[in-house]
């Protein structure tokens, strides 16, 4: 693969991002995140937002709860025809501690990984050409050989 194509993201979860009791977030909400960052790989490989299509692997490693940082990253390491696989890893880098107070939160010293995934994204034909296009090699006339007479 000639060049590396990755994009991160670091969010806080909020109270709106909670689905269970504990102020636990729904694992739904790093899917999303994910999903963003598919749609900036494809856009900075192939110029199209693309479509995310399927997760061959989902893990979910430890809770994430309102108040969290998360950091999540995505990283492109096959690329087909119109297929795109891309590895996905969301850490931890700040934690809510609302056990000692109501404004407590602890700064990771090494983040958590707390999911990791692999996607496939498709691109259009049309995107895929374009890009192929672009990534070829054109003739300048400058560098050609002389033309005999």
């Amino acid at each position: 693969m000639p060049e590396e194509v990755s994009a991160t993201l670091r969010v806080r979860m909020s109270q709106q991002d909670v689905h269970y009791g504990g102020s636990l977030v729904d694992g739904a909400r790093l899917l999303q995140l994910f999903g963003d960052l598919v749609t900036e790989i494809t856009i900075r490989s192939d110029g199209d937002e693309g479509l995310l299509t399927e997760y061959q692997r989902v893990e979910f490693l430890a809770p994430v709860h309102a108040g969290d940082f998360i950091e999540a990253t995505a990283r492109l390491v096959a690329r087909g025809r119109l297929r795109r696989t891309v590895e996905f890893t969301a850490h931890k880098t700040i934690e809510a501690r609302y056990d000692l107070g109501a404004t407590r939160a602890e700064a990771s010293g090494e983040p958590t990984l707390v999911c990791r995934a692999v996607g496939t994204a498709v691109v259009p034909p049309a995107a895929a050409r374009r890009r192929a296009r672009e990534a070829a090699p054109t003739k300048d006339p400058a560098q050609a050989p002389p033309s005999r007479v």
